[in-house]
């Protein structure tokens, strides 16, 4: 018999959640769960996963999202699936705490692989002269966007990873580069637009296969409506709707965030933008959908 008083085996902080391994043994793991309101979890399938997955509520309330629509669990609310055949998003409306049992390891996967993307993702955005809070910014108005556009769970969820780490292939480019102050030469504006590419060979290299399908979105962030962007020249319907989304909501970010060396936008000018250059840069429908969230923006 184990006792476990305060101090759990393993805990894992990230920003929006705490990670506590309560238990472990013979490949079975309860993991204590605390997410602060607003963040996001999911259950999502994979080849040859066959655990039975968990999770119990314990306090607090979180909406689920799957492809029997939303449904809201309070404490003592349950949800388990042998395998998991679906994604199923969870959204914390308050902070939560839940128990997750499943029964195949799972609790390294967090602290080391997908963490360890989301802090480069983060690093990337510090060093190309953005706030940390950038690549929530971005997930976040893509995620409202996505639901404003009908997007289902599954596409939901890789839209949610592939927001958040966009701009990972930057990683890649060399500071002296990122970091230019003046005019990039036209050799160095070639390198910079090789980040897409490199971002989706990134997350290709995990062998994790949702961030495999979110590098897809990633390589297309760049693409335009009207098939003048990079790395594939794609055109209209040919550029994944999720990556016209981040488009949209990128530029925006962009125009409305104060730099070092300009002020931000105010949000009804980066709007008129987003019009002047719909059907050209941007996907018309997209932007339809943003104007029609502007009034829930802060």
């Amino acid at each position: 018999m184990n006792i476990v008083k305060k101090n759990p085996l393993e805990k894992v902080l990230m920003k929006n959640m705490e990670l506590s391994l309560l238990a472990s043994g013979d490949g079975t793991e309860v993991i204590l769960h605390k997410l602060y309101a607003g963040a996001r979890w999911a259950m999502a399938p994979a080849d040859d996963w066959t655990a039975l997955e968990h999770l119990t509520i314990l306090s607090g309330r979180i909406k689920m999202n799957s492809s029997v629509g939303e449904v809201v669990l309070e404490p003592g609310d349950s949800v388990n699936a042998c395998p998991v055949k679906e994604h199923m998003i969870f959204t914390a409306e308050t902070e939560v705490e839940f128990l997750y049992v499943i029964s195949q390891p799972q609790f390294h996967f967090y602290s080391n692989s997908v963490k360890d993307m989301m802090d480069l993702a983060i690093l990337v955005e510090e060093k190309d002269g953005y706030t940390a809070d950038h690549c929530d910014r971005i997930k976040e108005l893509s995620m409202m966007l996505g639901k404003v556009m009908g997007l289902n769970a599954d596409e939901l969820y890789i839209l949610n990873l592939a927001s958040f780490l966009h701009d990972v292939g930057k990683v890649k480019v060399p500071d002296e580069i990122l970091n230019k102050p003046g005019k990039l030469t036209g050799e160095e504006y070639e390198i910079i637009k090789m980040h897409t590419v490199w971002g989706r060979e990134i997350l290709t290299e995990t062998n994790f296969p949702d961030l495999v399908k979110a590098g897809e979105i990633v390589e297309q962030h760049h693409e335009r409506y009207d098939g003048n962007g990079y790395p594939h020249q794609l055109k209209g319907d040919e550029i994944r709707v999720e990556a016209a989304i981040i488009t949209v909501v990128d530029a925006f970010d962009a125009m409305t965030s104060d730099r070092v060396y300009r002020k931000g936008m105010d949000y009804d000018d980066a709007c008129a933008e987003l019009v002047r250059h719909k059907g050209k840069m941007f996907h018309p429908n997209v932007v339809d959908a943003f104007l029609s969230i502007k009034h829930q923006l802060s």
